[in-house]
């Protein structure tokens, strides 16, 4: 519920621009920073929260969070100019942010080996129903007669709804238990946080594992080489993809408009809604069910090589993007492949890689930078469009797949390996009862 949260409100200013552009007669820079200043907020948020949840647990931030999203996607329902709506934007991105690292690793410490990819990726699939939500929002509400003055704000106002009911989830939700054990040494905690939420008693941690208690400094963690090159990869793969992926997403019914300059914006939406629904979410849940069996590696790598072909066929191809039906084709197969691949892969392998003490430290750098990437490429996109065209914005784009591949294979293959086996943290023999 948490990242449906999250995706909802990161991805409806993209129908709401639609309305907010002619009525507040907004330049091409005004459409582009509004779209992406909850993007670089996430970075801001992403960098904070990831680092206290290493500091003061996981449990604690979780719930701070939800509340600062569900305020501030009220508080933007009623922004009374351009000013205030950046300001409110800006304080859920934060949130958002903050939200990426912590319903990663809470979710990965929890996993076993043999479905961590799946179960963390279940996390990040509540993204599909976000997206594909927004869409069917704006339909109903042009659809119904209501005003444009009133149809974005409550758009926007709605996302509050869900960030408060998971309010009251998060604080029923017990904290890590590898949190607990190898960073506060609380192996009894461990045990009765793990079996509460097993509904059943597992071996947990042995006095082996509570003599392996180590938090790693900050210091410590950015001047380990190995740590250095994860970082490289989880966070420079994850900047490129989200340049490509929220400049297209968030500009989705823009793009679309470009394509197709007559069609109305309840048409606009619905062919949003076809490309979503008929390719993301396939992509979505093959990711899912098939990445633990394939690799996450392997998989993200996958998925950069056929989007940015993608990309770069609509680049190339004469006079593709003034064709709505073949356009429609080749731009849902990049959808596919982004979350069928590096749409999700990046938000799991980033929670895989680093130690328990710098878990969410680590994530939330990597979130952080990608946002940096996603703020980049929603704010250039309708600069770029404007300048270059859709074909040699798509171009670009695809020449950012082709170094999402480079920075991927920095990476180790996580799949199938306990987290200390990864990180290094610790023998596989210690951590059998966790992986249980």
């Amino acid at each position: 519920m948490g990242f449906f949260t999250d995706a909802y409100d990161l991805f409806i200013i993209g129908a709401a621009l639609v309305l907010i552009k002619p009525m507040w007669h907004l330049t091409h820079a005004q459409v582009g920073l509004l779209g992406s200043s909850a993007l670089v907020a996430a970075f801001v948020g992403a960098f904070i929260f990831g680092r206290l949840a290493d500091v003061l647990g996981r449990k604690k931030i979780y719930g701070i969070l939800a509340i600062i999203m569900a305020v501030s996607a009220l508080a933007s329902a009623f922004s009374p100019n351009l000013t205030w709506l950046l300001i409110f934007r800006f304080i859920l991105g934060v949130g958002i942010g903050g939200d990426y690292p912590v319903s990663a690793v809470l979710m990965s410490e929890y996993a076993n080996t043999k479905d961590r990819g799946k179960m963390v990726g279940l996390v990040f699939s509540m993204q599909a129903v976000g997206l594909v939500l927004g869409p069917i929002v704006a339909i109903t509400l042009l659809g119904s007669g209501i005003p444009s003055d009133i149809a974005w704000r409550l758009m926007l106002g709605l996302g509050a709804i869900p960030a408060g009911a998971v309010i009251w989830m998060r604080s029923r939700m017990p904290e890590s238990p590898r949190y607990l054990a190898r960073v506060q040494g609380k192996t009894d905690e461990a045990q009765k946080s793990l079996s509460q939420f097993a509904g059943r008693q597992l071996a947990v941690v042995s006095r082996e594992v509570k003599a392996k208690v180590n938090r790693m400094t900050f210091g410590q963690f950015i001047s380990n080489p190995k740590y250095l090159l994860y970082l490289l990869g989880t966070a420079g793969s994850w900047f490129v993809f989200d340049y490509a992926y929220y400049g297209n997403s968030i500009s989705m019914p823009l793009v679309l408009k470009s394509v197709a300059p007559s069609a109305s914006p309840i048409a606009t939406y619905a062919w949003t809604l076809i490309v979503f629904a008929v390719a993301a979410v396939p992509g979505y849940a093959l990711a899912v069910s098939k990445m633990d069996k394939i690799g996450h590696k392997k998989l993200q790598l996958l998925g950069f090589i056929f989007m940015g072909l993608a990309f770069g066929i609509i680049g190339l191809v004469p006079n593709m993007t003034h064709l709505i039906v073949p356009f429609l084709i080749v731009f849902g197969a990049s959808y596919f492949f982004a979350e069928f691949g590096p749409n999700t892969t990046t938000f799991v392998m980033a929670s895989e890689v680093y130690p328990t003490s710098m878990r969410t430290t680590g994530h939330g750098i990597s979130a952080g930078v990608a946002k940096v990437g996603a703020f980049i490429g929603v704010f250039v996109f309708p600069l770029l469009e404007k300048a270059a065209g859709l074909n040699g914005t798509l171009l670009i784009t695809f020449g950012f797949s082709i170094v999402g591949v480079l920075l991927t294979l920095l990476l180790p293959e996580p799949s199938q390996r306990s987290l200390e086996a990864i990180s290094g943290e610790e023998d596989e023999h210690t951590t059998s009862a966790i992986n249980a």
